[in-house]
């Protein structure tokens, strides 16, 4: 008998990039029967495959994923878009008789998966420029001064140069008069739509930046370079979002001849290293995760599956 929506069983493993996540989900997904749902926000592109990490061809062989390669670098993919993607992917797995494995370091796709999307007002175009001209002439930290006064909450978990958000929540709040931290209180991101298990990956902060550092120089010996100049040479702008994202601004950059690649393979580290910190901070909000230190404790996880799906 198909499951119910609302009764399928996931488990989700997150934590930061380079944790490792990949090679674990595909082990379990072995083990215990499942397919690999992505849940990476980059990996939903096509022909950005050696900076987004994607799961290698042997891993691919292993087990079947889903939600990689499905939209173009100039589409647009929201976490709505996510949703809808993935609600029909686990339906259909669930379909088969087999078992959902999420996989990702996306929270915002996590959260909108396991607890829906909050409806939120339409933007205000006069009221969003205006903000970006604020910025352009003070600085973001004025925006952000205005947010602390207007939803010291949203403030204190968004940073101050992360100018999309901040100009999101003032806009919330001039079109509804009410805090978006308070909105999204009290619709507590939904229902529960699925049953969930979710596993974290904790990793020693040493070892997670070396794991960076190597991947970085993994990816430039791969052929990263390439890839990028293979995305321009296709028509595709360095101004769009996919390609502003990490390495890919950085590659850009070195085309574009602002930095030298040596400082471009550099703050491609730096950066990366960076974000994965705002990850864990976001990830540390969720009280719903099991932290495991990995990958020494391999058993204890697999254990933990075994038990959730009893």
């Amino acid at each position: 008998m198909v499951q119910e929506a609302e009764k399928i069983q996931l488990v989700i493993v997150q934590g930061p990039t380079a944790s490792g996540k990949s090679e674990l989900v595909v082990r379990l997904a072995e083990h215990f029967s499942g397919e690999v749902v992505n849940a990476d926000s980059m990996q939903v592109y096509r022909s950005m495959d050696i900076g987004t990490a994607k799961p290698s061809a042997e891993q691919l062989r292993r087990v079947p994923h889903h939600l990689l390669d499905i939209v173009a670098p100039d589409q647009p993919f929201s976490a709505a878009d996510f949703c809808r993607e993935a609600g029909e992917v686990i339906a259909d797995i669930a379909r088969r008789g087999k078992r959902v494995f999420i996989c990702g370091g996306t929270g915002l796709y996590i959260r909108a998966l396991t607890r829906g999307l909050m409806e939120s007002p339409p933007g205000d175009d006069a009221f969003r420029l205006e903000l970006k001209e604020l910025a352009n002439r003070e600085g973001n930290a004025a925006l952000h001064r205005r947010l602390v006064a207007l939803d010291p909450v949203s403030a204190v978990r968004i940073h101050p140069n992360d100018q999309f958000r901040v100009i999101r929540a003032l806009e919330v709040y001039r079109m509804t008069g009410r805090p978006i931290s308070q909105l999204r209180g009290e619709h507590r991101f939904g229902a529960l739509r699925y049953d969930y298990c979710k596993i974290g990956l904790s990793v020693n902060r040493e070892a997670l930046y070396r794991n960076i550092d190597n991947r970085v120089d993994s990816m430039i010996g791969n052929g990263f370079l390439a890839e990028v100049q293979s995305l321009l040479a296709a028509g595709y702008s360095p101004g769009l979002k996919p390609l502003r994202s990490i390495g890919y601004r950085h590659m850009c950059d070195f085309l574009a001849g602002l930095v030298s690649f040596e400082e471009a393979v550099q703050l491609m580290k730096r950066d990366t290293r960076r974000y994965a910190k705002r990850q864990l901070t976001w990830f540390n909000q969720d009280f719903e995760i099991k932290w495991i230190e990995y990958p020494e404790n391999v058993a204890i996880i697999e254990h933990i599956v075994d038990d959730y799906f009893d």
